[in-house]
């Protein structure tokens, strides 16, 4: 009798270090995903600021952003260099991540 407690009990510890790392796995893919789409719109915001493209730099930055399933919470221009920070939610957390593009200093 007692092997079985401790066969159930290996097991539920088990299946909870599983969900848990599967949890913590998804959660870095969607802070991964989160840190591209912010990358992606920045370059084009500064592309457009740069005129290597034609169109509005914000305007550039969120059609990256909505292509990539993300919102632009932020987009701001300094010279040459755009700073764009995007969000999404994740499950009932909202999370965010920020980029910047420009020519090198």
């Amino acid at each position: 009798m007692s092997g079985t407690l401790i066969a159930l009990g290996v097991v539920a510890c088990t299946a909870s270090l599983a969900v848990g790392l599967v949890a913590a796995g998804t959660a870095s893919a969607f802070g991964q995903h989160l840190a591209g789409a912010a990358d992606a719109a920045a370059l084009a915001a500064a592309d457009a600021a740069s005129g290597a493209v034609s169109g509005i730099p914000c305007e550039r930055a969120t059609q990256v952003a909505v292509a990539a399933g993300v919102t632009v919470q932020r987009c701001e221009l300094d010279g040459l260099v755009a700073t764009v920070v995007v969000g999404a939610d994740f499950g009932r957390l909202p999370a965010a991540a920020a980029a910047r593009a420009g020519p090198p200093p």
